[in-house]
């Protein structure tokens, strides 16, 4: 999956996030976390400072040990942690640590904030209180609406302003969600042989809905 600046809308939920990533590499202690719910762009702004400081991204839980010392080895100093409150202590720690006495430059992205995660390790809890965390909020209307705009017209759709107002009140507030609602409603209105329209929309909520209550699409959620 490609992540652009242009395709990165920005909105009071979002700008002083995006403000320390153009600030970059001007960070307090050359480190920054930043926290929100999940859907919020968190990921995207990761890859997007990754591709501006010529870094690499790593998922939290795959940061092993051999991975830490891979990285190491290659010297590199510039590094995200997408997920970090579930990277394993002892060698988030040490890549932590590597970065900064390269003169290297860390980003984490979690739900919460690193003064709230539970951490055994008293080195890494210092370390992390000590970090700033920048919060990311859902993507508000304007945003959402704006979102949806695009993808309908990437996919050369039209839609009316009653079909964005209805999805902006029934549908899950995360850029993922508005991303999959219109890439079935796409499909939908292909089946079909149908313009998309509010009582399409309103199907496809029903159905959503109908599909995550029942029993079985629960299996496997932790």
């Amino acid at each position: 999956m490609g992540f652009s600046r242009a395709d990165f809308l920005v909105s009071d939920s979002n700008v002083s996030a995006m403000g320390w990533m153009d600030r970059w590499p001007d960070w307090p202690s050359r480190s920054l976390a930043l926290y929100g719910p999940a859907g919020c762009g968190k990921t995207h702004l990761v890859n997007l400072w990754s591709a501006q400081a010529s870094g690499i991204v790593v998922a939290g839980e795959a940061l092993t040990e051999e991975v830490v010392a891979d990285l190491v080895l290659r010297r590199q100093c510039r590094i995200a942690v997408d997920g970090a409150d579930r990277a394993p202590e002892t060698e988030l720690l040490h890549l932590y640590n590597c970065c900064l006495e390269t003169r290297g430059s860390v980003l984490l992205a979690a739900r919460k904030p690193p003064a709230a995660w539970d951490i055994t390790l008293p080195d890494l809890n210092s370390r992390l209180r000590a970090i700033l965390a920048v919060e990311m909020g859902r993507p508000d209307d304007p945003l959402l609406a704006a979102v949806l705009v695009k993808h309908f017209g990437d996919r050369q759709l039209h839609v009316t302003p009653e079909v964005i107002s209805y999805l902006l009140t029934h549908m899950e507030r995360s850029f993922a969600a508005a991303a999959d609602i219109v890439g079935r409603l796409d499909a939908l209105s292909l089946r079909d042989q149908r313009a998309i329209t509010v009582p399409m929309a309103r199907r496809l909520v029903s159905e959503n809905r109908l599909h995550s209550s029942s029993p079985s699409s629960d299996a496997g959620v932790t």
